[in-house]
């Protein structure tokens, strides 16, 4: 778990470096200046309204808590496990499988469940899935992955900026070609880092969160059995409306489970998620 944490703040520190490298090669002081304004704006509207946008777009309602009784029940539960004031449960009118949870911090929180979640897990599975989400929570994921997300798309805004720079005036002095060759890099090469960087910290969480949730729960076999069944179910019913970028919320990539290259999924390889859970001693 700790080496979890070190990676996490080293992979932010990279790309927190990055991005203002990049601030300070396109446009000096000024160019900095402009960075951090763009990071803190972004991440100041992100950590306060995520979780409504993202409850919004998947048409997301409170689970009733008659009908779902024994979902608040877990729910309170591992909360109560975990330390951590018990989220909002939401419900998602969705057959495909899955979980995420949302919000700016644990008092804020939000647990969401896809109705196809509901139907094919066992009372141990859907723990093992709440408790991972929950460890989401209480490990404030939520805002890492928002400043990491953040970050990388500052990096991005800034690379545009200098393609235009390039456009309109970079490529006229044919002695300054060492300054094109450096635009060049930070036009092509480095939201590509950004990028990998951004997923990089998304893996890292997930494991993180595996981790925690199966230690809260005591049960790592019962989220490795979830994460199996959940799997096959993307792979067979992968959602085809929603938003690729609110893809790192949820317990699995509800999306598309096939043709994902390593380094550019949010989630890692189930396959190991899995293996390191059936070898958790708890």
């Amino acid at each position: 778990m700790i080496q979890n944490q070190i990676k996490t703040l080293l992979l932010i520190s990279v790309l927190t470096g990055l991005m203002l490298g990049i601030g300070q090669l396109l446009g000096g002081n000024t160019g900095l200046t402009i960075a951090l304004i763009f990071a803190i704006g972004f991440n100041g509207i992100m950590y306060f309204f995520s979780h409504k946008i993202v409850l919004f777009m998947y048409k997301a309602k409170e689970a009733d808590k008659v009908k779902h009784k024994e979902l608040y029940k877990t729910v309170k539960e591992i909360s109560d496990l975990a330390a951590i004031p018990m989220p909002k449960v939401y419900i998602i009118p969705s057959e495909q499988a899955n979980a995420f949870a949302s919000g700016r911090n644990p008092k804020n929180a939000v647990v969401a469940c896809t109705e196809g979640i509901m139907k094919i897990l066992t009372p141990e599975e859907l723990k093992g899935v709440l408790a991972h989400e929950i460890s989401h929570v209480k490990n404030r994921d939520i805002l890492i992955t928002t400043i990491a997300a953040t970050i990388a798309g500052v990096i991005s805004y800034l690379a545009h900026m200098a393609q235009w720079a390039m456009i309109f005036g970079g490529g006229r002095d044919d002695d300054n070609s060492q300054n094109i060759i450096s635009m060049l890099i930070l036009v092509i090469i480095t939201p590509i880092i950004a990028m990998l960087l951004q997923m990089a910290i998304s893996r890292s969480r997930e494991y993180l969160a595996d981790e925690s949730g199966a230690k809260i729960s005591r049960n790592p076999k019962g989220l490795a059995s979830a994460l199996a069944k959940l799997h096959k179910g993307v792979q067979t019913h992968p959602l085809k409306k929603g938003d690729q970028a609110t893809a790192s919320l949820f317990i699995l990539n509800p999306f598309s489970a096939r043709g994902v290259f390593t380094l550019l999924s949010t989630h890692p390889p189930v396959e190991e998620r899995i293996k390191r859970l059936n070898e958790m001693k708890v």
